[in-house]
Order: C-alpha cells, then structure tokens, then sequence
C-alpha cells in the first residue's frame, strides 16, 4: 500500500525552514517530528531556500563579500609585517 504525498503550501513551507533557522535549542529532527514532516523533507526546504537566497543576491552584495576577503588578508599580511620589522629592528 503506497501513501498519499502531501502537498505543502509554500506559505507553509516558509514557516517551516523559518522555524528550522531561528529555533537554537531544538535539532532538526525535533522541529521536522513536531511539524509531522520527515527530516529529508525539511532538509530538501532548507537547502532549496538557501539556494534561492544565494541566487537573489545583488553583485553589489558578491563585491563586499570580495571586498571583506581582500581586508581580512591585507589585514593578514600587515599584522604580519609588523611583526617581522620588530624582529628586525630588535637584532640589528
């Protein structure tokens, strides 16, 4: 005997990874057990979301994080120089 597949509404669907991110003190299972779905089912929702939000990005947004990359290494290699003239500024 096979089971019916539930239809979601996207509304629902929505709801349900909104929970999943915002909820700390609870696993997925615990929050996918207490919606009645399977935790494949919420797990398909969750990487389908972000994959839209990583798709609606703005390239203003993919320049800032290109951005942050290039100070966080700059930053990086100034810490690293600084370090480097103290050494030898102490053994000359």
């Amino acid at each position: 005997m096979s089971k019916k597949k539930r239809k979601f509404t996207p509304e629902f669907k929505a709801q349900a990874v909104r929970l999943a991110r915002e909820t700390k003190d609870r696993s997925l299972t615990e929050i996918a057990r207490d919606l009645g779905l399977p935790l494949p089912t919420l797990s398909t929702w969750l990487k389908k979301a972000e994959k839209r939000e990583l798709a609606a990005r703005s390239p203003d947004q993919d320049e800032i994080d290109r951005l942050r990359r290039e100070l966080e290494q700059v930053k990086t290699e100034r810490d690293f120089l600084k370090k480097a003239a103290a050494f030898f500024a102490k053994h000359q």
